[in-house]
């Protein structure tokens, strides 16, 4: 993988399986013009925050479900091609969109850290944040150092990407989500986990970690703007072709 496109939606809670049906069809749309997996997750533990929240970014109403979303590309050049070639495809003008449009985040991202050990998805912890710009090898060095601590604790992929191509939107977009500053750059990162129950087991290790306190550390970002939540997945694509 050497490009992301990250995407955050509000989807009604009672359109659950029109989503999946339609995220299916997208899905096999972006393989066609070269994405090489396509992940959709059902927002499962989503808390409010005190500043910045998953909800609040999306302006979800009372009966609506975050949905964490990403696409996988083998290189940005495949990926400008692909999602041009993707909206110009006959198949997107016809699917039906169970959901918001104009409250859709989305933007393309960099990797900046991907450790990985081969496993099944049954999970996945999604994080948005923004980093000064001075900030991003000193975050990515932090980033790379906590994603060992994760594996130790169960944790089977944890992949930080860096915003690339993050547009602004009328209604919503990334750097409203993390009220992000001139010259700060927006992280969209997520954690997976074989299962709910291992990333549970897993986060309360992580909580009592010693490594995970920064003590009297400087954190090389605004932690109080960061959003995070616990999310089941609805339709992995590379998981299916790999079987």
């Amino acid at each position: 993988m050497a490009y992301v496109d990250g995407l955050v939606v509000p989807v009604p809670a009672d359109a659950k399986q029109a989503y999946q049906a339609m995220a299916a069809q997208t899905a096999a749309v972006f393989k066609d013009h070269g994405a090489i997996r396509v992940v959709e997750c059902w927002g499962d533990d989503v808390s409010d925050g005190t500043v910045t929240d998953f909800k609040g970014a999306v302006q979800t109403k009372p009966d609506e479900v975050v949905v964490f979303s990403w696409v996988e590309w083998p290189s940005k050049a495949v990926r400008d091609t692909g999602m041009k070639a993707t909206m110009e495809d006959a198949r997107m003008a016809d699917m039906a969109m169970p959901f918001d449009g104009k409250r859709m985040i989305f933007g393309g991202f960099e990797p900046i850290v991907d450790e990985a050990r081969p496993s099944a998805m049954g999970y996945a912890d999604g994080f948005v944040l923004a980093v000064p710009n001075g900030n991003r090898e000193a975050y990515r060095s932090l980033a790379a150092d906590i994603a060992h601590v994760f594996h130790e604790h169960g944790a089977i992929r944890v992949v930080e990407t860096w915003g690339d191509d993050v547009p602004d939107g009328k209604v919503t977009d990334f750097r409203r989500a993390v009220k992000a500053e001139p010259g700060e750059t927006v992280v969209f990162s997520w954690v997976e986990w074989p299962s709910r129950e291992a990333r549970d087991v897993g986060n309360a290790k992580l909580m009592a970690d010693p490594r995970m306190n920064p003590g009297d550390k400087t954190m090389p970002f605004d932690g109080k703007r960061m959003i995070h939540g616990g999310f089941a997945p609805i339709l992995d694509l590379k998981e299916a072709v790999d079987a």
